[in-house]
């Protein structure tokens, strides 16, 4: 019964400026690691940011300084701001929430995806 709903995608211009939404649906939200993966046509799917379970966020290199995600409880929800939009953040971004303990998954879920496009 667990979902991810994303919201917030569309259509950039370069420069400009998106905001990702992902409400989460369990009671113990804040036992997951949260993320943002995004995946171009023809390329793999690339992990963008990730919260720990009471960590800090991680980011990587390549929006570090321009996207932040941000995690929200009792609210239950992964949003990733994302400034400076260039044409190489399109993609169709899902949010991602998991458990693990001493390195084994317990479980994890999914969102259904949300297109970004930043034309040029």
């Amino acid at each position: 019964q667990v979902q991810l709903v994303e919201s917030g995608g569309g259509l950039a211009q370069p420069g400009g400026s998106l905001r990702l939404s992902c409400a989460a649906s369990m009671s113990d939200f804040s036992s997951y690691d949260v993320a943002w993966y995004r995946q171009a046509p023809g390329q793999q799917r690339e992990l963008v940011a990730s919260v720990p379970s009471q960590g800090i966020a991680n980011y990587a290199d390549a929006v570090k300084g321009r996207f932040t995600i941000s995690v929200g409880n009792p609210k239950n929800m992964i949003d990733l701001q994302m400034n400076s939009l260039k044409p190489e953040d399109t993609g169709t971004y899902y949010c991602h929430a998991e458990r693990s303990y001493l390195g084994v998954k317990l479980d994890d879920y999914w969102g259904q995806g949300t297109q970004v496009t930043v034309s040029s």
